[in-house]
């Protein structure tokens, strides 16, 4: 298959200037780091030129990528099965049954994704041939060591045939990369701008409280809704964020990395097709996964570290777009020193109204591709049976047994019990509002 074919079935009239640089580079015997920022192309940049490399007469593993997080891993399954090629891939993390995973195995994937855990664990088991594996590409490799599976990467690494090529990348600059990952004449392609983007415009805002709860309310209020991402150090503090602003009726989600993996994968579908424009989040929602241009990068409890500090703050200004990033600080909260000191306090008001409820709700229907369902069906089911104009239907994502459709917001229930009793090709349908 062509690459004009494949970038026609991405949609993507041409491949930025990263993306061909990596593909010059791949053929080369040698090994690659890719340094860019996050949300420029990466995934595109390396699936391209590894797809070239693929043997459609090898019934085998032939390349293995590495993630630090399962949305990664599926994020990257989803591109290469958008790419419409032969060949089968699968995705292998942690948080469903193991024996699922090795079932899948038995008709080995050419391209086989998954976090460096599950992926050691599947290997200590002997479930995939190693022999045929010629490629490895850490995606985010300094995030994974970050995260403290330097072990489990060690592991897979040891267990690879030596000669084999190596793919590292990173959003960050000035990585050490250790030893373990045995590199082989390394090429370095950096695209970090030297310069740090000037539509970012940070602010302080000073609780009176230690808690700074209330403070945080009157800030999201002040920022109406637009979207935003509550940065926290801990699960708990998430989770008790969540409770307390959906008490006080604004409508948020949380994302943390102690959520089952429905629960995670909802979350950004739904901050991502405008249900929700508010996400409170622990840094695993930092870099790497599919999140659309933020508006807001709140950080409620500050970072440890300075690179920390860097990608929470790269989720907002990217690609020539506008961004803010405020500071929660209590009175006597010390700011650590990678934080500038003279950043502006913003001052805001007592009586704010409530941020304007999302544009969208999203509704749960228990169909996916398995089950031969796609967008086009969901979106002659809406407006053809369930009399939708095309302006109140948003955006659709099928999965492998569910889906979620974007309706405007407030006829989600009408919906559901008028499409109760319906068909989607010849098979009954379960329609229920995704709270």
């Amino acid at each position: 298959m062509d690459q004009k074919t494949i970038l026609k079935k991405l949609s993507i009239q041409e491949l930025n200037e990263m993306q061909k640089e990596c593909a010059k580079a791949y053929p080369q015997n040698k090994d690659i780091l890719l340094v860019s920022p996050t949300g420029s192309g990466k995934t595109l940049a390396f699936l391209l030129p590894m797809l070239a490399k693929l043997d459609p007469d090898i019934n085998a593993v032939q390349t293995l990528i590495l993630t630090p997080a399962r949305e990664l891993s599926l994020q990257i399954e989803t591109v290469f099965k958008s790419m419409g090629t032969p060949f089968k891939v699968n995705c292998c993390y942690g948080g469903h049954p193991m024996s699922t995973e090795k079932n899948n195995l038995k008709t080995p994937p050419a391209l086989l994704i998954g976090t460096p855990g599950r992926i050691a664990d599947h290997i200590r088991r002997e479930n995939f041939d190693l022999r045929n594996i010629k490629t490895l590409i850490l995606d985010e490799f300094d995030k994974s060591l970050e995260l403290g599976f330097q072990k489990e990467m060690m592991e897979v690494i040891d267990a690879l045939p030596s000669r084999i090529k190596k793919v590292l990348t990173s959003a960050t600059n000035n990585i050490d990369i250790p030893e373990f990952a045995k590199l082989n004449s390394l090429i370095e392609l950096n695209f970090i701008p030297n310069a740090k983007p000037i539509a970012l415009a940070q602010k302080k805002v000073i609780s009176v409280e230690k808690d700074k709860l209330a403070t945080l309310f009157k800030l999201i209020c002040h920022l109406g809704n637009q979207p935003s991402l509550v940065f926290c150090n801990h699960r708990e503090s998430v989770e008790r964020i969540g409770k307390h602003l959906l008490n006080e009726s604004i409508q948020c989600d949380v994302f943390h990395g102690g959520l089952e993996q429905d629960d995670r994968e909802r979350a950004l579908l739904k901050f991502r097709n405008g249900s929700h424009n508010l996400l409170i989040v622990t840094d695993l929602a930092s870099r790497g996964l599919d999140i659309p241009e933020i508006k807001n990068v709140i950080h409620y409890q500050l970072p440890r570290v300075e690179e920390a500090f860097i990608h929470r703050n790269g989720r907002t200004a990217r690609m020539n777009a506008e961004g803010n990033s405020y500071l929660v600080l209590a009175q006597e909260e010390v700011a650590p020193e990678f934080i500038p000191e003279n950043i502006e306090i913003l001052e805001l008001s007592e009586d704010l109204p409530l941020p304007a409820e999302p544009e969208w709700e999203t509704l749960y229907i228990c169909l996916g591709k398995k089950e031969k369902i796609n967008k086009v069906d969901l979106v002659g089911f809406f407006c053809k049976v369930g009399k939708l104009e095309k302006s109140e239907l948003g955006k659709i994502d099928v999965l492998d047994h569910s889906s979620f459709v974007a309706v405007k917001r407030g006829i989600g229930e009408k919906l559901t019990r008028k499409l109760k009793n319906e068909l989607i090709k010849k098979k009954k349908v379960k329609i229920q509002v995704s709270y």
